[in-house]
């Protein structure tokens, strides 16, 4: 479940089987990070984590809809781990990147695909092809410690019934401890921060009246439709 908090509509995110819930803060992405899908958009692997972010303001829930800006005619679906941080920190080593997180959820990451390839030409950056409002639809979460390997998660996604996306955590480029660990060296990281994990090959449009499915296993299914 993800609900507004009383104070100005602030997004929160709830732990699943808990009263404890996390105001939302950074949302940071990861780009690039399978194989796959570095290969089906022809772009080139990154030597290190190519970092964006979305501003609390674009998560929507379970059974709310998507809204494609007027603004583009080209959205696309891009199923995602997320990491829910519960104690945060600077410079946090790998090996207890782990620890940090408080939970794991079901993101789906939309981009504004032509909007994006246009700015991208430009040497501009992107936010308003990744941030625009309700650009991250995002499930409750499960408690970390009921996940025993997050590297080992199928994740899939259909549109309508139809697969789309269909991969395993295990593919990951960088893996969670190493995006953890890089992510608090840049940024310090608090309570409430996501971090989208990166997307598997299989993305693809969506438009107006799709109903969007994503699952990953132990952790949950989101559905959304769009408008």
């Amino acid at each position: 479940m993800v609900a507004d908090s009383p104070r100005r509509g602030m997004k929160t995110a709830q732990l699943i089987g808990s009263r404890q819930s996390f105001n939302i803060g950074k949302i940071l992405c990861i780009g690039r990070n399978y194989a796959d899908h570095i290969k089906e958009l022809g772009n080139e692997t990154p030597g290190r984590p190519i970092i964006f972010m979305k501003p609390s303001s674009s998560v929507i829930g379970e059974g709310e809809e998507i809204v494609i800006p007027a603004y583009s005619s080209d959205c696309h679906h891009e199923a995602e781990l997320a990491l829910l941080i519960g104690t945060g920190g600077k410079d946090i080593p790998e090996q207890e990147a782990l620890s940090c997180l408080a939970g794991y959820g079901v993101a789906i990451d939309l981009t504004l695909r032509d909007v994006q390839a246009e700015l991208k030409k430009k040497g501009l950056p992107w936010e308003i092809a990744k941030g625009f409002d309700t650009a991250c639809p995002l499930s409750a979460f499960v408690p970390a410690g009921s996940v025993a390997d997050p590297q080992a998660l199928r994740i899939r996604l259909s549109v309508n019934g139809e697969p789309r996306q269909d991969a395993s955590t295990a593919l990951m480029i960088h893996r969670i401890p190493e995006l953890v660990s890089y992510l608090s060296s840049v940024f310090t990281l608090v309570p409430g921060d996501l971090i989208l994990t990166g997307t598997p090959a299989g993305v693809g449009p969506i438009k107006s009246g799709d109903l969007v499915v994503a699952e990953i296993s132990q952790v949950g299914k989101l559905s959304v439709s769009v408008r």
